[in-house]
Formats: structure tokens, C-alpha cells, sequence
């Protein structure tokens, strides 16, 4: 059976439309606000019952045995999916990395922190073809383990072991990411139709125009075409994409030449075949696949896979860790040539047989080796050429980086090493794990916070500090967030939306409290957050006595990688009303982006709202949605001035309105497109209506305090919630 036409196409990979249009009843309006976001990975999906803890349930996992059962798999079970060499190692290492490997740090999304390349779109990308094929695999590891080993652990430790198995003393290893149980729909990955298709640079010129916040080159790749840009080799101009994207990943030149020398040290590309054999991706495949993609109806197994396009090995000795990627590249000329699928690669111009790789299946059988254009780009550019003849000289100094060049591919989006689970955690505080100093739990909090209430700071100046220093967080990779107080730090005390001369003022005062009582300035931060917010409450008329947990830390300057945390500014806050400059899409979404990577619902985002515009928290104490004559009192007018029939709302510029009464024509007000979304869209308003209500006003003040402490606590990895 032939491959459907609509799935064929031409090396390196199979092209076709990935969507549709009119597949939801929203298509029939497609300018409304899509609340999803906010709703993706509902408990409702989630198998495990509510008591479930991984985190609890890994650290019972027996490490000892599930080492020695992938140490195994890597040499065993070669009957229906072959391996390279006889050892998957390649296989493994691949799947890790290309988990690991979505990571970008411009939003903190993807990474191998959940296990989402289980789900479409990833399980189906053309990069990751072949790559169910080693999940499949390790089923048998995951039936055996049970609960206490997630896919997403699972998945990216098989790579770490593959490494160690094949000679890399590896930097070590943390359990603790939990699995998610569907596709991550909130996460942006391009806006292109087809794969493969070029459309996410301003310049195709400059490709330092990358669309923000998108790493890789196109939809469907993890970072670059491996023929070149656009698929023209030309490794000088590889060199600028592979700087660009592994950078938005975080990685400096010097990891990614460890990582691109680590990885094709070992296994092979295929390409020994037709693209035009290979049935649909997994998420277009048949029923009688079993979940499985890309078909061949040819052999398409061991050495007639087709995967990439290119075909060949880069070393001598594939499943060795040694620093043969390097003699390989630096003592051999190279030229373009044609795999057998039509892909573009270099192959060398005169090689002795000796340094020949073997053949994937028959060891007596040699084959020459290949270099894609993106490890041309290793010895052709200056500085990777400067990188990789300091490697290979000095091959320890090779086999450490690349240690810890995966080490951190692999845990860059788990936050904070607290989080670390297992025997091989390394000591070691690395910068991009955000390290903060323990606090200190036992000086007098109540003392504290009686001095934070009589130093004179208003009410939206001990709520507006302790929010932005808290906003920061960020669920994708755990990231950001009050612990650490690193708002008095740069870069963020000079960021624009923390409003640098009133956060200097508030600090001022709070920074000689802190010191008297011997708590961080982080506590500090936060604790004078909750007195504001139970002074609101009061003047609401509500009793309210927020609880808190002291034990936040002081980061240093020297424990803040400055470059890193400038990706963590906030360019719109619509909870304080601000935007730093007017973008391609609207400030409502613009809020949904920040309010789903802090980890709230659309009821939380609403009631949060609605407490800081009556608060008086506005960025720069701006008047719009703030409806109340004398802000500072946690009442619900935000909501009843939206619902209120009496008003009406009528444009003033882009993103103002203002509020007449319907009889008289008198402006009361003015708001944002922020404000009126709650009032506009029909699930917000049924929110702005259930606290609009008035027997709903002390459920109000109780349920901001919720959501206000679950924003503060956010980064509290170690308090129970």
C-alpha cells in the first residue's frame, strides 16, 4: 500500500497542510478572546486521583534497578525496530535532545519538563520522525515503574543513560517532572500551514529577525535545516542560524559546540531511501498503526530508514564517546554530495578505509562518513572553529562540556535545583538554576509586619511592589517570582514596568526593616504586600489575615545571570494596566500570555483584576478601570461599574474609553481594552457578574486573597500547597 498522496513528498522530510479551517465554533468569530489558554491541562484530564503526588511518589522510584533496565534496553530488543550498531544509543539520545530541545528562553515554554512530546503537534513533527519508535521502546521501562516514573522523566533521562552507556561521564541527573495528559495548545510555535515553510523572519536576510518568541528556523524543526538555511548549504550562514537559536535557548557558542560535537559523536542519520515511501506523521495515521508514523512500505528499518534525508555516520566508532566528531571534521576535506533520499550533504573528498564508519547492520561492511551544514558550520565559522580545535586537543575539557552542556539541555526548564530529585543531583549551584541563599524562618514576623504597617507607604505601593517583584514567575520553566527579592537587582530594578524611582522609595524603606529584624528583604517584600492587602480588605469592611511563610532568601548579584533574566521582563501587565509600547496583538491577550504562564485560572485573573484597579495599583497610578471615588478599599466596583446598564463605554483611542452615563452624557471614567474585556467577553462577564453581585462582596475579598497568595507563593517549592 502506497503512502495517501497528500502525505508524500520530498526529502528531508514529508510536507503537507497541518489544519484546517472551521474546526471549532469559534472559527465563526474569530476576533474573540480565546480563553483556553487558561484552561489547558484541566484536572478533568488528569488520570492520577487528586491525592496523587509525583513528586512524593519518584523519590520512592528505585534509581539502582531502573539504571541497569536502560542500560540494558540499549544492547536488547532489536526485533521490529532495529538498531544502529546494536545499540540505540543514537536513538535515545536524539529523543532526549529533541525534548529537550523546543526550550526557548523568551517565554520559558517548552523543554522536556512535561513529556509533551507525547502529543501533537511535537510526536508528529517532521524532526521527530522515528522518534516514537524509541518511545515505544521504552514502554516496558514505563509499564514496569509505574506511577513512580513519569514519561517525562522517562524520556529524558533514557538519553543520560544512552550517553553513560556508550562512555560520557555524565554531570548527573534530577527526577521530578510531572506529565501533562494532552497536547500543550497554549504553547506558540509558529504561524506557518505547512511544514517547513520560511515565514517567521522580518528578513530572510537577517536572521537575527526571528520571529520572538520562536528558536527554531521553521515549524516542524528543532532548530535548523541540517542542508542549510532554507535548505542551500552554506555553513557560514548555518553559523548565524545555529547562533541565533541555540542562543534563545539559553546556550552560549562554546555548549553549543558541545552539544552539536556530544550528539553526533555517536549513532547515524538516515536517509537511506525514498521520502515517498512513508505513510502519514503518527497524529494522521491510521487506526491499524497503533499510534506509529511514518510508515514505510518499503524495508524503512536498520540501515533503509528514512528519517532525515541525510545518511551516514559521523565518526568511526558510533556508539563510542570519544573525540572522533573532531578528528573526523578537522582532518578531512569535504565536499557536497547526494544521499540516496536526495538530501544535500558533505561527505569527504579522500578518507582511508580505517576511518570509515561501519555499516548500521553489517559491521564488515564500511561506509563513508557525512557532515551535515550545520557541522560544517563547526569548523567553517571562526569562533566554532576556534571551539572545536581547543576540543580536540584537549579532550577532557571536550567530555566536560558536553557533560554539562546536556546536563543543562536536559534541565533548563526545571526551575530552581530545589526541585532536583535522585541519587546523581549534582552539588554543584549552577547560575541558570536562579540559586537563591536559604532564608532565615525565625525572627518575629509579627513584629515585622506591625512595623511594615507604621512606616508611612500607601496601600498601592506595598501591593504594587510585592506584585511585580512575585509577576515574574513563570510555570513553563519555573522560573522568576518573589524568592530571591532579585527586583532590587539588575536588570530588574531598572525595568520600566517595576516603575524604578517609586520601587528605589518603597525599598528605601523596607530594605532597614528587613535588616532590623533579620528577615530577607524578600520575606520583607512580600509580608508588606499582605498588609496592604489586609489593610484594603478592612476598608472594605472585612477582616482578612493573609497567611505566610517565611524562609524566602536574598539573591546576590553574582547569583544572577543578568542576560538570562532580561528575557523575564514583563512587556505588558494588564493586572497594573501597563504596556510598554503598543504590539501586533491586543493587551487582553497580551494578558492572557502572562496570566497563564504565572499558573492562574480565568477566575483568578478576573478577581485579581478587579482587587488591584481598586487597590489603586496601576502602573504609575494610572486612573483607567479604576472606578472607585477613593481607591485603596478591596470593594467589588470594578465589576459593578461594568455591569452597570446605566453606562456606556465609547472609544477615545486605541486603547482608552471612556464611561458617560447613558442620561446625562457625563464621562465618570475611563478604561482600557483590558478593563472592558471583562465586561465584553461572555465568559469574563459571567465572572465581573458573579462578584458583582451583592451578596458577594466578602466572597470577593476571600477568593483575591487565594489568588494573591498563590501568586506570592508560586516559587515556593517547598511549601506544601
Amino acid at each position: 500500500m502506497s503512502a495517501p498522496e497528500e502525505h508524500k513528498g520530498t526529502c528531508p522530510v514529508v510536507h503537507g497542510a497541518m489544519t484546517t479551517a472551521g474546526e471549532t465554533v469559534m472559527d465563526f468569530w474569530p476576533k474573540a478572546l480565546n480563553l483556553d489558554i487558561l484552561s489547558q491541562h484541566d484536572t478533568k484530564t488528569d488520570p492520577y486521583a487528586a491525592e496523587f503526588d509525583y513528586v512524593e511518589a519518584v523519590k520512592t522510584l528505585d534509581f539502582a534497578a531502573l539504571k541497569r533496565d536502560l542500560t540494558a534496553l540499549m544492547t536488547d530488543s532489536q526485533d521490529w525496530w532495529p538498531a544502529d550498531y546494536g545499540h540505540y544509543g543514537g536513538l535515545m539520545i536524539r529523543m532526549s535532545w529533541h525534548a529537550a530541545g523546543t526550550y526557548r528562553s523568551a517565554d520559558g515554554r517548552g523543554g522536556a519538563g512535561s513529556g509533551n512530546q507525547r502529543f501533537a503537534p511535537l510526536n508528529s513533527w517532521p524532526d521527530n520522525a522515528n522518534l516514537d519508535k524509541a518511545r515505544r521502546l521504552l514502554w516496558p521501562i514505563k509499564k514496569k515503574y509505574g506511577n513512580k516514573l513519569s514519561w517525562a522523566d522517562l524520556i529524558a533521562y533514557a538519553g543520560t543513560i544512552a550517553y553513560e552507556s556508550m562512555g560520557l561521564k555524565t554531570f548527573g541527573f534530577g527526577f521530578g517532572r510531572p506529565d501533562i495528559w494532552g497536547p500543550e495548545k497554549d504553547t506558540y510555535w509558529g504561524s506557518e500551514r505547512e511544514w517547513l515553510t520560511s515565514e517567521r523572519y522580518g528578513s530572510d536576510d537577517d536572521r537575527t529577525s526571528l520571529e520572538n518568541p520562536l528558536a527554531a528556523v521553521v515549524m516542524g524543526l528543532i532548530y535548523v535545516n541540517p542542508e542549510g538555511v532554507n535548505g542551500k548549504p552554506d555553513p557560514l550562514r548555518t553559523a548565524k542560524d545555529i547562533r541565533e537559536t541555540f542562543a534563545r535557548m539559553g546556550m552560549n557558542d562554546e555548549e553549543t559546540v558541545a552539544l552539536t560535537a556530544g550528539g553526533h559523536t555517536v549513532g547515524k542519520a538516515h536517509g537511506n531511501g525514498s521520502a515517498k515511501t512513508l505513510g502519514p506523521a503518527p497524529e494522521g495515521a491510521p487506526l491499524q498503526d497503533a499510534g506509529l508514523g511514518w510508515v514505510n512500505t518499503a524495508r524503512g528499518i536498520g540501515s533503509d530508514t528514512v528519517t532525515s534525508g541525510i545518511e551516514g555516520a559521523w565518526t568511526t566508532h558510533p556508539t563510542k564517546f570519544d573525540g572522533g566528531f573532531f578528528d573526523m571534521l578537522l582532518n578531512h576535506d569535504w565536499e557536497l554530495r547526494r544521499s540516496p533520499a536526495g538530501a544535500q550533504q558533505w561527505m569527504p573528498v579522500k578518507i582511508a578505509e580505517a576511518d570509515m564508519p561501519p555499516d548500521a547492520e553489517n559491521p564488515g561492511e564500511k561506509r563513508l562518513p557525512v557532515m551535515t551544514d550545520a557541522d560544517m558550520a563547526m569548523k567553517m565559522d571562526p569562533i566554532y572553529r576556534e571551539i572545536s580545535e581547543r576540543f580536540h586537543k584537549d579532550h577532557e575539557a571536550f567530555r566536560k562540556a558536553a557533560a554539562r552542556a546536556w546536563f543543562k539541555l536536559t534541565h533548563r526548564d526545571m526551575g530552581p535545583r530545589a526541585r532536583y530529585i535522585g541519587p546523581d543531583v549534582p552539588a554543584e549551584d549552577l547560575i541558570w538554576q536562579d540559586p537563591v541563599s536559604t532564608g532565615k524562618t525565625s525572627y518575629d514576623v509579627a513584629g515585622l509586619k506591625d512595623a511594615i504597617a507604621a512606616s508611612g507607604l500607601s496601600v498601592a505601593d506595598l501591593v504594587a511592589t510585592a506584585w511585580d517583584s512575585a509577576r515574574t514567575y513563570r510555570q513553563s520553566d519555573k522560573r522568576g517570582g518573589a524568592n530571591g527579592a532579585r527586583i532590587r537587582l539588575a536588570p530588574m530594578k531598572d525595568w520600566e514596568g517595576n516603575e524604578p524611582a517609586r520601587l528605589a522609595k518603597v525599598l528605601s524603606v523596607l530594605e532597614p526593616l528587613a535588616a532590623r529584624f533579620g528577615a530577607s528583604l524578600a520575606d520583607t517584600i512580600v509580608l508588606a504586600g499582605n498588609v496592604g492587602v489586609e489593610r484594603a480588605a478592612k476598608a472594605a469592611g472585612v477582616g482578612l489575615d493573609l497567611p505566610f511563610t517565611p524562609g524566602r532568601g536574598d539573591a546576590s548579584q553574582a547569583q544572577t545571570d543578568v542576560e538570562s533574566f532580561a528575557f523575564l521582563e514583563p512587556l505588558a501587565d494588564g493586572f497594573r494596566n501597563w504596556q510598554k509600547k503598543d504590539y501586533s496583538v491586543t493587551p487582553e491577550e497580551m494578558m492572557l500570555d502572562r496570566t497563564q504562564l504565572m499558573g492562574l485560572t480565568a477566575p483568578e485573573m478576573t478577581v485579581l483584576t478587579g482587587g488591584l484597579r481598586a487597590i489603586g495599583a496601576n502602573h504609575g497610578g494610572g486612573k483607567q478601570g479604576v472606578f472607585a471615588a477613593t481607591p485603596g478599599a478591596l470593594t467589588t466596583e470594578f465589576f459593578t461599574t461594568l455591569t452597570d446598564m446605566g453606562l456606556k463605554w465609547v472609544p477615545k483611542g486605541k486603547n482608552s474609553y471612556d464611561i458617560v452615563e447613558r442620561k446625562s452624557g457625563a464621562v465618570k471614567g475611563t478604561a482600557s481594552r483590558v478593563d472592558l474585556v471583562f465586561g465584553s467577553n461572555s465568559i469574563l462577564r459571567a465572572y465581573a457578574e458573579f462578584y458583582a453581585q451583592d451578596d458577594n462582596r466578602e466572597r470577593f475579598v476571600k477568593d483575591f486573597a487565594r489568588a494573591w497568595t498563590k501568586v506570592m507563593d508560586a516559587d515556593r517549592f517547598d511549601v506544601k500547597r
